[in-house]
Formats: C-alpha cells, structure tokens, sequence
C-alpha cells in the first residue's frame, strides 16, 4: 500500500516537474501558519502559452497517476496563467507578465519561502517525462 501524499510532497512534485519542464523563478511558499486556504503555494514563470500549459499538463497529469485530481482549476483564455487548486496546495503557472501584474509572492510577503535545496528531487523530475 503507498503512502498518501503529504501536502509538501504535492508541492515539491509540483515544483520539481516545474523545473524538469524548464520553469523558471520556482517559489515553494508555506503558507500553512497565515492562511486557512492552503498549506503551500508553489509560483512559476513559463516564458510562451505552450510551456505553460505543457507545466500544467504535466503537473495535473504526474498528480492524477498518483491518484490525486484537482478541486479546480482555472486559467485565462490567452493561457497567461494557470492555477491548479489540490486544496492544500496551489499551483500557479504565470507568464512573466502576469507575475509581475499579480505579485504574489509581495501579497504573501509574510509566508516562509522553502529553499529549493528541500524540495529539489532529481528523482522526482523524472516523473515528469
């Protein structure tokens, strides 16, 4: 019988399929102590609408083999942003632009940013192939 997935464990696959997909500016933030919305936040920047959604897919794919489907998602039409919403955990796939516009980690300036030398996982990043 597998172990259930933490939350940590959903936002470091996420993170790491992330930057095995060539995210950049990866951010893993705790927000477990300030906010009864989620336990984490992970934030990433892809560079075109494809890589975007190519990192979303591909989060929401890896999640759902590990038995695990969103509670919602959302995304604008020109594919800019994508949110992934697992309850405990956020994901947010942004274009650089709309990171810049939305700022989240300025809002969640007060959430403790985990370092990515404890959530990098090479074995993890191959999942996401």
């Amino acid at each position: 019988m597998t172990k259930p997935m933490t939350s940590f464990d959903i936002a470091a696959t996420a993170a790491n399929i992330a930057d095995a997909r060539k995210a950049s500016d990866i951010t893993l933030l705790d927000t477990a102590q300030i906010s009864c919305l989620s336990d984490y936040f992970v934030v990433c920047t892809g560079e075109s609408k494809t890589q975007i959604r190519t990192i979303a897919e591909t989060i929401e794919q890896s999640l759902a083999r590990k038995g695990l489907q969103p509670v919602g998602r959302e995304r604008d039409s020109a594919f800019k942003w994508c949110l992934l919403d697992y309850g405990d955990v956020v994901i947010h796939v942004m274009h650089k632009t709309e990171r810049e516009y939305y700022q989240l980690e300025q809002f969640w300036s007060h959430a403790a940013e985990v370092p990515q030398s404890q959530w990098l996982d090479p074995s993890l990043q191959t999942q996401a192939s």
